[in-house]
């Protein structure tokens, strides 16, 4: 579909007249000499730490950043996310764009950003300092250009996107903000990726119980470790549909007191994913068949019922499925060939456009520029060449969604 897509006459000629505005051009440009104070920006930000639950710290940091650039009505939310305006001068589409402030990493790891052989190095330098410092340059190119919008541009810093986050800062913030006409997560680095499908995911922490006793002297008692290593099996014994991709995995087992014990407590952290809600819905069904049967089985081999499974949902995001007609997703493509980057649609992913996407509204993942590698893990990596092309991309998607005062009119339509 990649090699077929074409964006409409319409979406064509706004990004013509864009591409010849003088002030744009200013802002591209600008975008490429601001390279050097971005990337600095990326690593300060880096090192103000971020770990799950825990951003208050870098939030507050990025909210002094948005400050600075002068935007309007700059606030922390009740959730924690930091975010201010970019004003329009008309009755335009508002669109909010935002990137993740939380890291992976525990409270304590290092944050601090070493240089090797032109790469940067620390936990979370790629997933998300980047998006972030990309954020407040494209904000510094328009008020360097002297943009003035059609619509309003909401810039952002949201919380809770990584783990057992659980998208609780994009969740609070279109609960309290209604009137939201577009949505753009600034996520990942490769600047050729538009993603405009969402892979939805089910998270469970499931806990077997029991009466527990000693090895040998209570021996004939079922155990719940037992319980949770029938439920696994069960589980790994499933067939899913290959399309859309579905996915399982049990990601952490613990439980047991010692070697010589039967086991009291036993639980397992649980994560379903698919492109399709459906598909996702019919695997929890099964899931929970099985999470059951194997409670039944234990309890059974030893003619008890003393055994028992609690299940606990700890993560909800949901799929998303929308068009590539979507004027959201040709204003992307359109804005990528304007700067130069060969555009390629992603494979659907998850990240803060799903829940958007899942309400109806349009939304799409952007990327921030540059290469990366070792993402989650301490030795990750971010690598800056050319990484101002991320930044470029973003401003021309903006540009052509709230559109810009004299020169083209919005493309994104107010919703209803």
């Amino acid at each position: 579909m990649t090699e077929e897509y074409k964006v409409s006459a319409k979406v064509g000629d706004a990004y013509e007249q864009l591409k010849a505005n003088m002030a744009v051009q200013k802002g591209i440009e600008y975008l490429a000499e601001d390279h050097k104070n971005t990337i600095a920006e990326q690593i300060a930000i880096n090192e103000v730490p971020a770990p799950p639950f825990k951003e208050t710290e870098r939030a507050r940091y990025y909210l002094k950043c948005l400050q600075k650039l002068g935007l309007s009505e700059v606030k922390e939310d009740s959730e924690g996310n930091v975010f201010g305006v970019y004003k329009g001068t008309g009755q335009g589409p508002r669109v909010f764009v935002s990137a993740h402030l939380d890291t992976v990493f525990a409270e304590g790891t290092s944050v601090v950003v070493h240089e090797k052989e032109g790469r940067l190095y620390a936990p979370g330098i790629a997933d998300n300092a980047r998006g972030l410092a990309a954020i407040l340059s494209v904000i510094r190119a328009m008020k360097e250009a002297g943009i003035k919008t059609v619509g309003d541009i909401i810039f952002g810093g949201n919380v809770g996107e990584e783990g057992l986050g659980d998208l609780r800062g994009i969740k609070a913030f279109f609960r309290e903000n209604d009137d939201i006409d577009g949505y753009i997560t600034v996520d990942g680095v490769k600047e050729q990726i538009i993603t405009y499908l969402a892979t939805g995911s089910r998270r469970y922490e499931i806990s077997y119980r029991g009466p527990g006793g000693h090895s040998w002297n209570a021996f004939g008692l079922p155990s719940s470790i037992h319980a949770l290593g029938r439920a696994i099996a069960k589980i790994g014994d499933m067939h899913t549909p290959a399309e859309p991709k579905t996915t399982f995995t049990v990601g952490v087992i613990t439980g047991g007191t010692s070697v010589n014990s039967i086991a009291a407590d036993a639980t397992m952290l649980l994560d379903l994913r698919s492109a399709s809600e459906d598909e996702l819905k019919k695997m929890e069904t099964v899931v929970m068949g099985l999470l059951q049967e194997a409670a039944d089985e234990e309890n059974a081999r030893w003619g008890s019922t003393a055994i028992t499974v609690d299940i606990k949902l700890v993560g909800d995001r949901p799929a998303g499925q929308q068009s590539s007609a979507l004027p959201i997703v040709q204003a992307a493509w359109a804005a990528s060939e304007a700067v130069g980057v060969p555009p390629e649609f992603g494979q659907a992913s998850s990240t803060d456009a799903n829940l958007p996407m899942s309400l109806g509204i349009p939304a799409i993942r952007l990327c921030g520029g540059g290469a990366e590698g070792n993402n989650h893990s301490l030795d990750e990596w971010y690598d800056p060449t050319n990484g101002y092309r991320g930044p470029q991309k973003v401003f021309m998607t903006l540009l052509g969604l709230v559109g810009v005062a004299g020169v083209i009119e919005p493309l994104l339509p107010k919703r209803k």
